[in-house]
């Protein structure tokens, strides 16, 4: 029975492979003529592993709570657990970053020619991403806030990108942001700093039930809905906006 948490936790890294295998077997090819010309043919299929990056997210919140329920907390589960959230949340949201300057790219002449350490920068987020995470671990006072975002909240930005590009129909969020190779690389500095940072960022776990100690989380909770009602997918950034800023706002407050 102690096991079962851990478990859990592994099933969060199931789903992370899972969804890197889908953003690798994603069906984009680029096509060049004669001319030099090109052009992308891309099936809607790397929207997968946004989808198994949600679901990892899930189980990483609910592993917790069995764990507690289980009473089988233990270092070995928070071991397991940081590993499982660097393939999750770090290495998928780097392939799909990955992928993402690749069709940047494509849109220009000699897109069949960037050298792949360019598009590798991309790894600097998972790189970020296992930082955090084992800093994390030496430090044991980030328990009702932390020090630098966390990464399950930087792997679910980064998953919204596959499902805003085919779900968001206004053109200029394609190409002046998720095309836009500038954007995307600034966006993969900005996270990755976001991160290993140590600016307080607000726990949503709840340390108490009063009002007064919980109206940060209720004014993000807000936002969220509101967001969430009228931008549909494109929620997903302005709620991680909101709750970076609403952190900032309150820092006195973060214990």
């Amino acid at each position: 029975m102690k096991q079962i948490p851990n478990l859990f936790t592994l099933l969060n890294l199931v789903f992370g492979c899972i969804a890197i295998v889908y953003t690798m077997q994603n069906g984009i090819v680029i096509h060049e003529d004669g001319t030099g010309a090109q052009w992308i043919d891309m099936p809607e299929r790397i929207w997968m592993a946004s989808l198994f990056i949600g679901l990892a997210a899930v189980v990483d919140f609910l592993d917790g709570f069995v764990a507690r329920l289980f009473k089988a907390t233990s270092e070995l589960g928070r071991q397991l657990d940081s590993l499982a959230d660097v393939v999750s949340f770090g290495v998928a949201p780097g392939m799909i970053l990955y992928q993402f300057l690749r069709l940047s790219y494509a849109q220009e002449q000699g897109a069949l020619e960037v050298p792949v350490f360019i598009l590798a920068f991309a790894f600097v987020l998972p790189a970020a991403a296992a930082w955090r995470l084992a800093t994390f671990n030496l430090d044991t006072t980030q328990a009702f806030s932390f020090r630098g975002v966390p990464t399950p909240a930087v792997g679910l930005l980064v998953a919204s990108f596959p499902l805003i590009y085919w779900n968001v129909t206004d053109v200029w969020v394609r190409d002046y942001f998720l095309l836009n190779k500038w954007v995307l690389l600034l966006t993969i500095v900005v996270l990755s700093w976001l991160m290993v940072s140590r600016i307080p960022i607000l726990s949503l776990k709840f340390k108490d039930y009063t009002l007064a100690g919980n109206i940060p989380k209720l004014v993000i909770l807000g936002i969220a809905i509101i967001a969430a009602i009228f931008l549909g997918w494109l929620s997903v950034p302005v709620i991680f906006l909101a709750y970076v800023l609403v952190s900032l706002l309150f820092k006195n407050q973060i214990a």
